[in-house]
């Protein structure tokens, strides 16, 4: 039986103890009962998050299951706008998001480290490491890499470049000239967030962006957008995309390939965070402590394909699958929940990096 059949079949087993209305999770203070009947009382709550629809309907059906009685409303937003919405509602004292969950890390750090964020002591906070969470209030919920993504048909596999300095040269080969597709850092905050952490830790960035610039790559501010370009044939390679939604198309496009770099593969942590004028505090407490929980984690991993923060959860899409498939934790370059985000916003940091991606990238 396969590891990712057994996690499956093990998916009832690990439900049934939640299987009781409303009961408090095991391992929970028993005063979370307090919790779930306050959240009870509570009206719909409100996410706005940059996770797509698609990955996000398995955990919301099953957060459904787990408390029948919550009303959610969901909202699927890029990240740049959530950000931007979520300040200018805050301003205006307008109704807004309970929870926020977005790939966009530095700029969930930042609204946290503004005091926009409860303060909150989750019971799944002894299952994960200091690095995974900033100051108790914004949440890493995922490990998500970023990925080469290929035609199948176009590329062959023997053809694939297994390093960034490769890549850099099959990008300077002069034959990819409009067959590349990748973020627009200016315009996407986690495109800003991949790319500027690429270029912190990976010597070849210099190398790939030029390349980027001379293959004249398009420039996305979705990573739906970047896939239909590489499903149609209209580009061959996306880089630096996320690995989740990709595992996800593979499911209904076996031609879409995805590689990992064996000199670094980047990951990133989908940070969440309760409004700390939330009107509905306490589903909010419930849908963060879900999303951190084991069973929480093993939708993710079997069904969403999001790829799972914990490592005591088997399946597809895990923290120990993925370490393997890009050679070992060494090359795993995790992307920390801290206070090291918030240089990427100092506007003189932020204009530096800019500065370089315009000079290589759009020759300005």
């Amino acid at each position: 039986m396969s590891v990712l059949s057994a996690a499956l079949l093990a998916l009832p087993l690990i439900a049934a103890p939640y299987a009781a209305a409303q009961a408090v999770p095991n391992g929970y203070p028993a005063d979370y009962a307090k919790t779930i009947d306050a959240a009870k009382k509570e009206g719909k709550l409100v996410i706005y998050s940059s996770t797509d629809q698609a990955s996000a309907t398995p955990l919301l059906d099953d957060f459904k299951k787990e408390y029948p009685f919550a009303n959610v409303e969901y909202q699927d937003i890029g990240t740049s706008q959530l950000y931007s919405r979520f300040l200018a509602e805050a301003a205006a004292g307008s109704p807004s998001a309970d929870l926020l969950w977005s790939s966009a890390m530095d700029l969930q750090v930042k609204l946290a480290a503004d005091g926009y964020a409860l303060t909150y002591a989750s019971p799944e906070s002894k299952n994960f490491a200091p690095e995974n969470s900033y100051q108790n209030m914004a949440f890493g919920t995922t490990l998500e890499p970023a990925a080469l993504i290929y035609n199948k048909r176009l590329v062959k596999a023997g053809d694939l470049p297994a390093t960034h300095a490769a890549f850099a040269k099959l990008l300077s080969g002069g034959k990819l000239s409009g067959k590349l597709a990748t973020w627009d850092p200016e315009k996407s905050g986690v495109g800003f967030t991949l790319m500027e952490y690429d270029n912190q830790s990976n010597k070849d960035f210099g190398a790939v962006s030029q390349g980027l610039g001379k293959a004249q790559a398009g420039l996305y501010s979705s990573t739906g957008a970047m896939l239909e370009k590489v499903v149609s044939g209209e580009a061959l390679y996306g880089y630096n995309i996320i690995g989740s939604y990709a595992l996800l198309r593979q499911q209904t496009v076996p031609d879409l390939g995805m590689k990992f770099w064996k000199d670094g593969t980047i990951a990133f942590q989908r940070v969440a965070f309760i409004n700390k004028n939330a009107k509905a505090p306490n589903t909010a407490k419930l849908f963060l402590d879900y999303l951190l929980s084991r069973r929480g984690q093993l939708v993710m991993a079997n069904k969403a394909l999001i790829y799972s923060l914990r490592s005591d959860v088997a399946g597809k899409a895990t923290r120990t699958t993925l370490t393997q498939q890009v050679g070992g934790a060494a090359n795993l370059k995790i992307i920390a929940v801290d206070k090291r985000l918030l240089d990427n916003l100092v506007p003189a940091t932020r204009n530096a990096f800019l500065d370089i991606w315009r000079k290589n990238v759009k020759g300005q």
